[in-house]
């Protein structure tokens, strides 16, 4: 094998090219972006003059282990246990067939195999990237790093990074930094995801003209445990971002002859800035959908915000058959429908409905809510248990805990170990009896406190479980089984909110939620976020009285409305206060909504403004470009009108063919493609306007 030799991936609009180093044993990016753009040299190629740095600290390696590349950040930190660290393999093979691409080096001394695997995402311009290690020698290896992968970006002064930042009730929040030199690094040792930080990361060169957008860079991990994200802005000219799981136990044991195969890193490209990525993401998600996505997202109706846990059979009809009359198709109990759970005290863990809160049964009710047209739902929190629950003091040794130390309680509740099999196994025995036996066709999975005292007493040496990772396969064994077993559920992913989503959870849920805030304008921050890097089709969103928590301006039930009818439509609040004006208001809401989903939920949708702006929007065109509906907010003072001299607000759309003549039905206007790319959509906003849907017809 020659040392120059390199292979490319095509994706659809894009090649990944990566060749064998000159100058040692790794692997090198050398190019990324639109097709032909490998025909040329390398535009991360290096002087060659390494001062005080080694070749691989220099170069833009695609996986380099500490042995190789001492000072820049290895991808890689191997030893035998109580022996040096350090890994200097040789390249050993390549496997290239369509589509994916399979670079194997090896360290015959340690007796490590390593993999790195490449595969295109069919239909999309997302590319696949992780690594598998195998243990080849007679001893044990531990693995102190074991990053997914890296990826190499030119830049010509500083990366300009976005990610997507936050806490509990303020997830997704855009961010950008401009990084020309050091480290930044996110992540989360919660055991999800967590609210702090999304596991993914979008970077562009700073530098570029802003008079068009920046090409983008995008990656994102999937998994649902602990993670890393770390962006070095190297003096070469260059970021090198690498990506992987985090052990909570701070190293992994690999035995001999076993295969431990990373988290797959989902990178991304495309020529049409963070617009054009997010476009790029969504298409990709809609691929993990399947089949599952051309099943309408029914609006839904969540009574937890109407009773909190003072759950009834009679006060759950009465705001069911109200959400029936608005227009709803799903009826969503929420916490507080299983025995023992008069507050967040108690009852997690035993999963059966309390007949006291339904005194004729629950399957009466079920039948009661099926009458009125309405599928039926439940919340549940399959990882939790409350210390006064039946489980908890039949199976006291299913939580996690240290021997000796006390249980912290996080909202009144402990962790059941799901990397256990015999937990999983309760928790699938759970779900199918419930899913069965009362015919639910929609479970609302949530998860409330990260784990704290993460250990499982009488297993053997704390430091040489991998507590994380079996977690993670418990939690997706589940989903998996969900699937398979209950194709008809409609799964929704919780953690309190955006807590717990990535692509390992997406491509087995059906909706997710990303926070518990509901406050139209704060809403508005964490769905602008959230589209960044994830489809509208996956994105539940309610309309609530919340008021505000960070902005707290009020806003009109038309702004709520049409903020919830950017993804996945649902109602939480008590319809039993609204007067009859909001309730015929949201019904007509309910009937648009229902006219325009599918366009919001396959079409491509291009994000106008930011909240920042006086008027901001969400504009979906339809796959075959006959309707775009236009989603336009407003989030500034108004400019006066009509009592001083004033203009409607204009809102430029994109995409839009320039010749072609869009009609809006609603105000009898018809405008040229050209007028709305240049001039705008007229929002004529006022005290008692501060919000639209605009769907206009192509001509």
């Amino acid at each position: 094998m020659t040392p120059h030799q390199r292979w490319t991936l095509r994706t659809e609009h894009t090649g990944y090219t990566v060749r064998l180093s000159p100058d040692g044993p790794w692997a090198e990016l050398h190019a990324w972006g639109p097709h032909g753009v490998e025909n040329g040299p390398p535009a991360l190629d290096w002087s060659h003059r390494t001062h005080f740095v080694t070749p691989a600290d220099a170069a833009p390696a695609e996986y380099v282990p500490h042995g190789l590349r001492p000072f820049a950040g290895a991808d890689l930190v191997a030893a035998r246990p109580g022996a040096e660290r350090g890994v200097w393999w040789s390249f050993e093979d390549v496997r290239e067939e369509p589509g994916t691409l399979r670079l194997t080096f090896t360290d015959a001394v340690l007796g490590l195999r390593t993999t790195l695997c490449y595969a295109t995402v069919p239909g999309t311009d997302v590319l696949h990237r992780w690594t598998e290690l195998t243990c080849t020698g007679e001893e044990e290896l531990r693995l102190e790093r074991l990053d997914s992968a890296a990826v190499n970006i030119p830049v010509t002064a500083a990366a300009r990074l976005t990610y997507l930042s936050g806490q509990w009730s303020q997830e997704f929040q855009h961010t950008r930094l401009d990084l020309a030199r050091g480290t930044f690094a996110i992540g989360s040792t919660q055991g999800v995801p967590g609210h702090a930080y999304a596991p993914w990361l979008a970077v562009q060169d700073a530098s570029a003209p802003h008079d068009a957008p920046a090409p983008a860079y995008g990656i994102a991990l999937e998994w649902p445990g602990n993670w890393h994200i770390t962006a070095q802005a190297e003096p070469g000219g260059a970021v090198r971002v690498r990506a992987g799981r985090v052990p909570h136990e701070g190293a992994v044991h690999l035995a001999p002859g076993d295969t431990l195969t990373t988290p797959r890193l989902a990178c991304a490209f495309s020529p049409d800035g963070l617009d054009g990525l997010s476009r790029v993401w969504h298409r990709y998600e809609r691929r993990l959908a399947g089949e599952r996505l051309h099943r309408p997202r029914k609006v839904l109706y969540n009574s937890w915000e109407a009773t909190g846990f003072d759950v009834d059979a009679d006060s759950q009809l009465e705001l069911a058959k109200a959400a029936a009359d608005l227009g709803a198709e799903l009826f969503v109990v929420d916490d507080g429908w299983f025995t023992g759970r008069a507050d967040d005290a108690g009852g997690l863990g035993d999963w059966h409905p309390d007949p006291a809160a339904f005194p004729h049964g629950f399957d009466r009710f079920a039948d009661d809510v099926r009458a009125l047209g309405l599928d039926l739902g439940l919340w549940i929190e399959p990882e939790a248990v409350s210390p006064g629950s039946r489980l908890y003091a039949e199976h006291p040794e299913w939580v996690y805990r240290i021997e000796g130390r006390p249980a912290r309680r996080v909202r009144n509740q402990l962790l059941l170990d799901l990397g256990r099999p015999d937990v999983q196994d309760f928790v699938l025995a759970t779900l199918d009896r419930l899913l069965t036996a009362h015919a639910v066709d929609y479970l609302k999975w949530d998860m409330n406190r990260p784990p704290t005292e993460r250990g499982r007493p009488g297993a053997g040496p704390a430091d040489r479980l991998d507590l994380d990772a079996e977690h993670v396969h418990g939690y997706l064994r589940v989903l998996d089984h969900l699937r398979t077993a209950h194709p008809h559920v409609t799964v929704e992913g919780c953690a309190g909110g955006g807590g717990r989503i990535e692509h390992a959870t997406l491509a087995r849920t059906d909706v997710v939620w990303p926070s518990d805030n509901t406050a139209p304008l704060d809403r508005l921050r964490v769905q602008y976020g959230f589209l960044h890097a994830h489809a509208p089709h996956v994105m539940s969103s309610w309309v609530t009285d919340a008021p505000g928590v960070f902005d707290p301006r009020p806003r009109s039930l038309a702004f709520r409305f049409v903020t919830a009818m950017c993804g996945v439509l649902g109602i939480g609040a008590d319809l039993r206060a609204w007067t009859p004006e909001q309730r015929a208001e949201a019904a007509g809401w309910i009937t648009r909504y229902k006219e325009v989903r599918d366009v919001v939920h396959l079409g491509d949708a291009r994000l106008l403004g930011s909240p920042e702006d006086a008027t901001c929007g969400v504009q979906y065109d339809a796959p075959d470009g006959r309707r775009t509906v236009v989603a336009a907010f407003s989030t500034g003072p108004l400019d006066g009108a009509p009592l001083v001299p004033g203009r409607p607000a204009r809102l430029r759309l994109r995409g839009l063919d320039p010749t072609a003549a869009y009609r809006d039905a609603a105000t009898a206007t018809t405008y040229s493609g050209a007028h709305l790319l240049h001039y705008g959509l007229p929002c004529a906003w006022s005290a008692g306007h501060d919000a639209d849907l605009v769907v206009l017809t192509r001509r």
